[in-house]
């Protein structure tokens, strides 16, 4: 398809034949701001090529944008959480410099682990989302889940004969998030179902965890000694390991609330 070239279009003509032109090479963020960039460009007097500049930007940060939009929905996030909206003065136990280091996805680049330990309400979760959005926002792929909804995943897949692909899926992202680790005993089949996916990806991915169990404790959940070792030596190695203490912070504030409120 091409479009007609005249010289000399009224304003409203080359509107019309921009916003034909946007749809047509699919630039919808040109298409959406160029009235507006162009009444800026005039009122600054920018050159042509300052105003290309500017149209050009606005379309490639706008993909920016949607583009990590589309790899936090596909992390399977269960809800919003951002190291912005994070209370380090409620929990001194977390470094704000060490999650901070964390989030500039540096271990991701070098397919390193992460063990984030502690009792209910120290912002484990909160941390793990956080960060895994951090690593969406900066291109990698992510993926969360439940240790136990992974593990139900993984023995649905071996019954159907589908073992093998469903860990080729989760050895592909560059981020494994496994919230809830240690929360539940998993049979000597499923815990090494989820060994195999932590195998498949040792030092070629890396894996992010919370668990509110030391790893003194997941004899609990990996019954098997043995295969619980196995499993911390992959998730510990060369990893960052993150102690959220034992004071929920979570607890402590509505404690607060409630005081405030009868005060």
């Amino acid at each position: 398809m091409t479009m007609p070239r005249q010289r000399g279009l009224t304003e409203q003509a080359a509107d019309a034949a921009i916003d034909s032109a946007c749809r047509l090479l699919r630039l919808p963020s040109i298409r959406n701001e160029f009235s507006d960039i162009a009444d800026r460009a005039i009122k600054d007097q920018m050159t042509y090529r300052g105003f290309l500049a500017e149209l050009l930007m606005a379309e490639c940060d706008d993909r920016a944008r949607r583009r990590s939009e589309r790899r936090i929905k596909a992390a399977g996030f269960p809800r919003e959480k951002s190291l912005r909206s994070f209370d380090f003065d409620a929990n001194p136990n977390i470094d704000p410099a060490t999650i901070h280091t964390l989030a500039s996805c540096e271990w991701i680049k070098k397919s390193q682990p992460l063990c984030l330990i502690g009792d209910f309400g120290t912002g484990k979760s909160h941390m793990l989302i956080a960060l895994g959005t951090e690593a969406a926002m900066k291109g990698y792929r992510v993926r969360y889940t439940l240790a136990t909804k992974l593990v139900n995943e993984l023995v649905e897949a071996a019954d159907e004969k589908q073992l093998n692909k469903t860990i080729a899926r989760y050895g592909r992202v560059d981020l494994l998030c496994i919230d809830e680790l240690g929360y539940m005993e998993l049979d000597r089949h499923g815990a090494e179902l989820l060994f195999q996916v932590l195998t498949e990806r040792e030092e070629k991915n890396s894996v992010a965890i919370a668990s509110n169990e030391s790893f003194g404790g997941w004899t609990k959940t990996f019954t098997d000694p043995r295969l619980c070792a196995a499993i911390v030596d992959r998730l510990a190695f060369n990893g960052t390991i993150i102690e959220t203490g034992t004071d929920s912070y979570r607890l402590a504030s509505t404690r607060a609330q409630a005081e405030r409120a009868a005060g």
